[in-house]
């Protein structure tokens, strides 16, 4: 006969309950009401009472004074190692719902880059890359040494991590460390029972070749990526091996999206007059454009050529191909004076200036820009004035 079932009834037990009738009611109850699952304040308080009825009846020695006396009988006892609601679950269920990080169930993910010409973006391209990944040992099967020699470890339960409790002067610390006993391996096995492959360790390393496709049309940054061949480990799923398109830069085109851009320099006579120009493609192939005579081509002027861009990855078709045109002009003093008045009654007239009536005008001479001559000359003048050099030597400022 106990003297108080109110434990018993906050789990739902008998007050003949068993240890396992106990954790089950307890594991049940806690799910339900845990805050993550159930976020509300009536459920945070159902969560507590629920825990401290399972601390108190999960201990053997508390269970009998709270049987005998309630509890009344219970004053001055703390649970155990000071823990609260949210220790105890995460000692019940290994980290649970906010609690310690488990040990993973998916392997690290490998990344590599892969450098790619535009010329490799546009047509594709197949290249082989070996690489040296961890697989489970063949000889074993990944367990570490002979069948039925290796015996789960019995301080981890086999996870390979285990929650220490650790006292600071007031302050009780509660982490999640790799278990000592078994060194993290979640096993333990006899050194003559070990595999003489793996050395008990479970895993070998494994060289690999994979063939790695570029498709026409791929961009700076996209991934190829080769599910589960990443590194193995016993109990957890391989991760990917990703590579990533390095696109590497081309001096003739630019590429922005699926169009390319490419500089060009005209000469004088066909931006005027007309005629043909050529360039090599990024394809390899040779483009040849014939200047309609009467369609000037001016400075900076942009021209497309519609499907001769970058193709487009997965859908077909390509993208635009833009020229921006400078012009090359002929050198200084390029002809006489009698060319340079047959010239002008060819183009166009030239530009009149209009100076107001009465303004002072100063006739100047032009000379060639000499960065290396002028600006120098122009920075000399700005550090003395940022100096303060320009009040002449000798002269500083003292303070009294």
């Amino acid at each position: 006969m106990v003297k108080d079932t109110k434990f018993y009834d906050t789990l739902g037990v008998s007050p003949t309950a068993s240890e396992s009738e106990l954790k089950k009611a307890y594991r049940k109850a806690a799910l339900k009401y845990h805050p993550d699952k159930n976020p509300t304040p009536e459920a945070a308080e159902k969560f507590k009472e629920i825990s401290h009825a399972y601390e108190v009846l999960s201990d053997d020695q508390k269970r009998e004074v709270y049987d005998s006396y309630g509890e009344e009988g219970l004053s001055g006892q703390g649970g155990p190692g000071g823990m609260n609601a949210e220790d105890i679950f995460s000692q019940f269920f290994g980290g649970g719902f906010g609690g310690q990080a488990q040990r993973p169930t998916r392997g690290k993910d490998i990344k590599h880059s892969i450098g790619c010409t535009l010329e490799d973006l546009y047509k594709g391209k197949t290249t082989k890359l070996a690489l040296n990944k961890t697989v489970l040992c063949k000889d074993c099967d990944g367990r570490g040494g002979a069948e039925g020699k290796v015996k789960e470890c019995p301080d981890c339960h086999g996870t390979g991590m285990k929650f220490v409790t650790r006292q600071m002067g007031p302050m009780i610390q509660r982490f999640q460390t790799v278990c000592d006993k078994c060194q993290g391996t979640g096993d333990l096995c006899d050194p003559k029972d070990r595999c003489t492959s793996c050395k008990g360790k479970k895993t070998t390393t494994e060289r690999k070749i994979l063939q790695v496709h570029v498709d026409p049309g791929m961009k700076d940054g996209q991934r190829i990526v080769f599910s589960g061949e990443g590194d193995q480990e016993p109990g957890i799923t391989p991760g990917d091996v990703i590579f990533v398109i390095d696109e590497r830069p081309n001096a003739e085109f630019q590429r922005k999206g699926n169009d390319l851009y490419k500089e060009y320099e005209i000469d004088l006579l066909t931006a005027l007059a007309g005629g043909e120009i050529a360039f090599k493609h990024i394809s390899g192939d040779w483009i040849k454009i014939h200047v309609v005579p009467g369609e000037v081509i001016a400075p900076g002027e942009l021209k497309i050529i519609e499907g001769q861009g970058m193709p487009i990855y997965r859908h077909g078709g390509k993208g635009n191909l833009i020229l921006k045109f400078s012009v090359k002009f002929p050198p200084n003093h390029f002809a006489d004076e009698d060319k340079l008045k047959e010239l002008a009654t060819i183009l166009p007239p030239r530009q009149e200036i209009k100076i107001p009536e009465g303004a002072e005008v100063d006739e100047e001479h032009m000379s060639k820009y000499d960065p290396a001559r002028h600006q120098q000359r122009r920075t000399a003048y700005d550090d003395d004035d940022e100096d303060g050099q320009g009040a002449g030597p000798g002269v500083q400022c003292a303070s009294q």
